[in-house]
């Protein structure tokens, strides 16, 4: 092993000294039509690359002929020894893929280790050059502070998908304690994983606050781009505005004035307050104060599950009634919480080497979130007798009543309150952080790109606070099938792009890449889609309502925006530290060329 390490850190040498004297100097234009074979107008990286391959043919069996190569770093996902085995045997079931994502994670540890120096050197941070899919390289990236690292970014991750099992009561409310459990452990399989592989190839394949946004402008046109950010936008508005009421649900029961009238008004606003100005001091110090909030917020279930040991009962476990199944609340609630994996992408511009530290935090943040609702759930069902009709939000602080007394019960409140910041913080600085990047890439009016002097995305919290301030005022089982609903739509897209690229840009550098071909690609956006489709259709006629106003909403005002831009009315601009992803694609882009 140490000297296939060794041959693997000589190969890398050569390839980096090779491609690093033959990079072009100017950025080829990543659009569909260049994707598909259309040559650049200067031919520039073409030669180049013509070049290059000329050299590693001459250069024998060096470098392998599967390698992508970025800047002069040679990815190794594509060289890995799970990789080999993989691409000769059919895994496309998602079990396998969930195996594959341990694995194969382990392995490129050990070879990124090999090649750690070679990337510091050409990156600074680690990280090589951002380029298009062309594989032209950029201009290196504007730093604009502090960079975020694994841990922050784990924990990050835990509180855009989960926060802890605060929210997860309904489940047990809608179908008994074994489906609740059963959910929890498929439901990752059949959604998350997916959700968290894509979002680790496509985050690291366009390394920018974006994120999504720019995944879909690139497969599928600006048009439809700006589409996925409203939904997504307006998805994690609705999202947060969860946050202050389940934070006031969790104290009402030990301070009954924050049940309703106008102390709940005013709670939601000093909250909504304090947490925005949080955000406004920097990604960096959310990323930290969410480490502390995670630890916090998890250790009394800790607790819990040791004290309520003498007195489970495994078959209480095993109570179900398929016949008295809420399908709406139930899904709904485990959608809900086990989403959102893609939201940490439009933070990637702010990760410090995202081609090794985002698919590492994934990694992490899936177990994490997955242990989190299971331990509890055990502990809860299985110690106390059942009451289906009181497993509703907030339920957990009267279980740890139940179990370890009034200590336990309010330390689980409070852990529940911080759980709420930590995933107010989180989600804000994603909404907030991706508006900047539709700012950066043209989409919306340049004031949103405008930074504070902490680097954070100033415009864009203040519009995102404002929404949430206007719909706090929904219920908690509202506010979660609102939002489920435009999610879904924002996924389809994601589905949609991430297939489109596998096939008009197969060689395109993909620093992170799920090793299943076209094929592959598109099974495993199979059964995620099949149940957003069973979301979709179990939503109420008044979500269905709103949700598809506010859709058309979004296919109106993109060309009011384009409107206003022609006229001159409102400033835009691209940054030049990004590819230019949009120069060429057809006004009328369709889904199929």
């Amino acid at each position: 092993m140490a000297a296939a390490v060794e041959i693997s850190k000589r190969s890398s040498s050569v390839a980096v000294s090779e491609i690093h004297d033959a990079a072009p100097s100017s950025i080829d234009i990543p659009t569909p039509q260049k994707i598909a074979g259309s040559p650049p107008a200067d031919g520039t990286v073409k030669d180049a690359v013509a070049a290059d391959d000329a050299q590693t043919q001459t250069s024998s069996d060096q470098t392998t002929h599967d390698q992508n190569k970025v800047c002069g770093v040679s990815w190794p996902l594509s060289s890995s020894p799970v990789y080999a085995i993989l691409m000769h045997v059919e895994f496309y079931h998602v079990g396998s893929v969930c195996v594959w994502f341990i694995l194969d994670f382990r392995f490129q540890k050990l070879r990124n280790g090999g090649s750690e120096q070679t990337s510091n050197t050409m990156g600074g941070n680690g990280a090589a050059d951002y380029v298009g899919i062309s594989e032209g390289p950029s201009p290196r990236a504007v730093n604009h502070g502090r960079k975020v690292s694994v841990l922050p970014l784990v924990f990050l991750i835990f509180y855009e998908v989960s926060g802890g099992p605060f929210g997860i009561e309904d489940s047990v409310n809608a179908a008994g304690p074994l489906l609740a459990l059963a959910g929890f452990l498929i439901f990752p399989l059949i959604w998350s994983v997916p959700e968290a592989l894509i979002t680790a190839e496509m985050g690291t394949m366009f390394p920018e606050n974006g994120g999504y946004v720019v995944w879909v402008s690139s497969a599928i046109g600006p048009f439809w781009g700006f589409q996925q950010g409203w939904m997504k936008w307006l998805s994690g508005v609705i999202d947060n505005a969860l946050y202050p009421v389940l934070f006031l649900d969790y104290l009402k029961s030990g301070i009954p004035a924050l049940g309703g009238g106008l102390p709940r008004v005013m709670a939601v606003l000093a909250l909504t307050i304090v947490l925005t100005y949080m955000n406004y001091r920097g990604l960096t110090i959310v990323g930290w104060v969410a480490v502390l909030l995670g630890v916090f917020s998890i250790l009394p279930f800790v607790v819990m599950g040791f004290i309520s040991i003498p007195k489970l009962r495994p078959k209480r476990w095993l109570v179900a009634d398929i016949h008295n199944v809420d399908w709406n609340l139930y899904l709904n609630t485990l959608f809900w919480n086990l989403n959102y994996w893609d939201s940490i992408s439009t933070l990637a511009g702010e990760v410090e080497n995202p081609r090794k530290t985002l698919p590492k935090a994934l990694f992490y943040a899936l177990i994490h979130v997955v242990l989190g609702y299971l331990f509890p759930l055990l502990t809860g069902t299985g110690a106390i007798p059942l009451h289906r009709d009181l497993w509703t939000d907030g339920y957990f602080s009267d279980v740890a009543m139940i179990i370890g007394g009034v200590w336990l019960r309010w330390w689980i409140q409070g852990a529940a309150a911080l759980s709420n910041m930590g995933m107010f913080v989180a989600e804000m600085s994603s909404d907030s952080f991706q508006l900047l990047g539709m700012a950066e890439r043209g989409m919306l009016p340049e004031f949103f790109a405008r930074r504070s002097r902490y680097g954070t995305p100033l415009v864009g919290i203040l519009f995102s606070a404002s929404g949430v301030v206007l719909l706090s005022w929904l219920s908690f089982q509202e506010i979660v099938a609102a939002e489920n609903f435009l999610y879904c739509f924002g996924m389809i897209l994601e589905f949609i792009a991430f297939v489109r690229l596998r096939i008009i840009a197969p060689a395109a550098p993909r620093p992170y890449k799920i090793p299943v071909g076209t094929v592959g690609a598109i099974l495993m956006c199979v059964p995620p889609t099949i149940l957003i489709c069973v979301v979709l259709a179990l939503s109420s006629l008044k979500v269905m309502i709103v949700s598809l106003a506010a859709v058309v909403i979004g296919l109106i005002l993109q060309p009011c925006i384009k409107h206003g831009e022609k006229k001159s009315w409102l400033r835009f601009s691209v940054s030049s530290d990004l590819p230019d992803m949009h120069a060429g694609i057809r006004e009328n882009e369709t889904l199929i060329i």
